[in-house]
């Protein structure tokens, strides 16, 4: 059996925000202590002492002024510190910006090996936010922290190619699951669906979960949905853009009830009918696959990271996310043919069902010692040393 690790993790976000990434490092946590692995996580502020076995360092810095929920988090001389007395076998810099690009260097002072995994599209948000100038600046700034790592992690196959053709190197597709004992098919939870629906119970109703902002691109519903009677639309999340889809939405049967949690949120996926998910930025979408898991069909944009989860017709339903129009007759196509909402619901639990979170982390465990082994192979002297290229 391997020797157990000493794991530091850096990341930029973690409890209490709620998103993709902290879910999956929650998941990642839980099994790490699971397999005996000890790990301290460095990250925001305010969030746990610990979670599942390990120790959670607080780092703190000044909040972004475009997106308030998340910081550009510093690290102090006790950091350094701290992870020094903790002598890591390994670094992993979750997302690396500021304090997953310290934790490298953090690592480079140990001559540790550095794991580095890349969740979120920041050249794509760059666009989103009125900066798209500056992402070829974004790319190379990403490509140069992530080319000094061991083995690059990224989500989805979509983006595994893309980060190559960005000059990334040494990346590998870290696979996604899901929970499937907690997000499991399930009756639908009357007064969940009562709220959900704002009264209308019998109405048609669509789901959407995640953090609100404008890329997920959840203002299109409005237009491109609506009018259509008997049909409810639900936004479950929150974020900087929460505001303002609340005021954009006025007047239309959506209900936008902010962050839901634990067994609520299994009970608003279980009391829905369809999923919806508009956004073209997702790395690869988990929420999509809790839906699956819940029994939902999924009507996606064709794009990223959901194209390994969603198989058209099969589990769900594409739309060219370039005429959003198209997704009004995919919602109505369910509406009015429950035999085929069945089907693809079926077809949905069964493929989320093979997704297991556990088996995933396992998987990241194993790159964990793909990255040592690679570390001491270019430690070496150069007439020794491995194809850098590794990727071939």
């Amino acid at each position: 059996m391997p020797t157990p690790l000493r794991i530091a993790i850096f990341t930029e976000t973690f409890l209490p925000n709620v998103d993709g990434v902290v879910t999956i490092l929650c998941l990642m946590l839980q099994r790490l202590a699971e397999l005996g692995h000890r790990v301290v996580l460095f990250g925001p502020p305010g969030g746990p002492a610990t979670y599942a076995g390990a120790e959670i360092v607080g780092v703190g810095g000044p909040r972004l002024p475009f997106y308030p929920e998340l910081r550009l988090n510093l690290a102090r001389r006790a950091t350094w510190q701290q992870v020094r007395a903790f002598q890591p076998d390994l670094v992993h810099a979750v997302n690396p910006v500021a304090l997953g690009a310290v934790g490298m260097a953090f690592a480079r002072q140990l001559r540790t090996p550095v794991l580095a995994s890349f969740h979120t599209h920041l050249p794509q948000y760059a666009a989103h936010y009125g900066a798209g100038l500056l992402a070829p600046l974004v790319w190379r700034y990403l490509r140069s922290l992530h080319n000094r790592a061991a083995v690059n992690l990224c989500s989805s196959s979509t983006l595994r190619d893309e980060l190559r053709s960005q000059g990334f190197r040494r990346v590998r597709w870290w696979q996604r699951g899901v929970d499937t004992v907690r997000f499991s098919p399930g009756p639908a939870d009357a007064a969940m669906r009562a709220r959900l629906t704002d009264g209308h119970p019998d109405d048609f109703l669509l789901l959407n979960v995640g953090r609100q902002a404008p890329e997920k691109r959840l203002d299109l519903l409005r237009d491109h949905l609506f009018p259509n009677p008997g049909l409810r639309l639900a936004l479950i999340g929150g974020g900087p853009g929460h505001d303002a889809l609340t005021r954009h939405f006025r007047g239309t049967p959506t209900v936008l009830p902010g962050y839901l949690r634990g067994e609520e949120l299994v009970n608003a996926y279980r009391s829905a009918d369809a999923f919806i998910f508009p956004s073209t930025t997702e790395t690869f979408g988990l929420v999509a696959l809790e839906a699956m898991a819940c029994g939902l069909p999924v009507i996606a944009a064709r794009t990223g990271g959901v194209l390994d989860t969603v198989i058209d017709g099969v589990n769900g339903l594409y739309y060219d996310p370039a005429h959003p129009a198209q997704m009004r007759p995919l919602v109505d196509l369910l509406r009015t043919q429950p035999a085929l909402r069945a089907t693809l619901a079926a077809a949905a639990i069964r493929h989320a069902q093979t997704r297991s979170w556990r088996a995933t982390m396992d998987q990241l465990v194993e790159y964990y010692y793909c990255a040592q082994r690679v570390f001491r192979l270019n430690a070496r002297p150069r007439h020794m040393s491995i194809d850098r290229r590794g990727d071939r």
